[in-house]
């Protein structure tokens, strides 16, 4: 004889009842309490969030940095232009 799906369905839940029957309900309670918890935090979420922009209307891509100062050679101190700041050794 071969088991098939649906019996071993029948076997968990016989198994369930018989041996957690008397934890089933605290955690049934339990699931639901949490199940609460995470639709009002997702709610609160979507209420605090920023609006949302679309990304297509931005001229800045991904990853790349929006509004920074250019540097030159003569204000960085280092005369090749780049962000690296000047050396405090004497």
């Amino acid at each position: 004889m071969r088991l098939e799906g649906w019996h071993l369905i029948i076997i968990i839940v016989l198994v369930l009842v018989l041996f957690a029957a008397p934890r089933l309900p605290g955690m049934a309670r339990s699931l639901g309490q949490s199940m609460r918890i995470f639709k009002s935090e997702v709610s609160e979420m979507k209420k605090d969030g920023p609006p949302e922009t679309d990304p297509a209307s931005s001229d800045a891509g991904e990853g790349e940095v929006v509004n920074h100062p250019k540097s030159t050679g003569a204000a960085s101190g280092t005369g090749s232009g780049t962000d690296v700041p000047p050396s405090n050794r004497a």
